[in-house]
């Protein structure tokens, strides 16, 4: 049980401590040269994701999930704090701030389908771990950029769309961040359960984040010539 846990493990740990620490770093990055230095004088501009890391929502939940075989990881880390008053433009420059967390995932997915070029390359040993590590971490960055855009506070597409709709629209979302966490867990883990008790298929994550995932997966995989 062990052996095989800590197998799966490796498998994803690279992947998942890289696409968050990039992740958070980004936020902070561009909050810092926009005019707000909280996260890079809390030394949250930062790769070392040990700065980054929740013990609950980076660790124990993913964990979790792979010893259960869920079909996805779900997770977080910590958020970089973000004084929004101290940027230079702060309904546009939140945008961009909001923004830059999924953008670097998406970059980052795009550079391991590159690096699928290099396994050829490798010792014969570590081929198919190095693949499957590339493998992981394109589709998990592609994930969490999908489903951190969703236009739901507190996720980065909810900033996003709070910077960009008009007042009569964006005051009554961002409202909505203090129940953002409630309506995630439901949407995501109670809705299909309730499905499956009456026979339905509510599983919403698949349908706005997996299927749309799996689609670019294959684009990026298929301009990057990893395929």
């Amino acid at each position: 049980m062990f052996a095989q846990f800590a197998g799966t493990a490796s498998l994803w740990a690279l992947p998942i401590l890289l696409a968050i620490t990039l992740h958070e770093a980004a936020h902070g990055w561009v909050a810092w040269k926009l005019g707000d230095d909280t996260a890079y004088r809390l030394g949250r501009v930062s790769f070392n994701p040990f700065r980054h890391v929740d013990g609950m929502g980076t660790i124990l939940i993913p964990a979790l999930l792979i010893v259960a075989r869920a079909p996805f990881l779900f997770g977080w880390a910590k958020p970089v704090p973000i004084n929004f008053n101290r940027l230079g433009n702060p309904r546009r420059d939140m945008v961009l701030v909001a923004a830059a967390g999924p953008a670097s995932n998406l970059g980052l997915a795009v550079i391991s389908a590159l690096l699928f070029h290099i396994v050829p390359v490798l010792p014969e040993s570590v081929q198919l771990w190095a693949a499957r590590n590339l493998s992981h971490s394109m589709m998990l960055n592609i994930v969490l950029a999908i489903f951190n855009m969703l236009p739901l506070p507190p996720l980065d597409g909810g900033r996003v769309a709070v910077g960009l709709l008009p007042p009569t629209l964006s005051k009554p979302l961002a409202k909505l961040e203090r129940y953002g966490l409630f309506i995630i867990v439901a949407v995501v883990f109670i809705l299909p359960m309730v499905g499956q008790k009456f026979g339905l298929s509510l599983d919403i994550f698949l349908w706005i984040v997996l299927e749309p995932a799996n689609f670019i997966a294959r684009t990026i995989a298929g301009l990057a010539g990893a395929r």
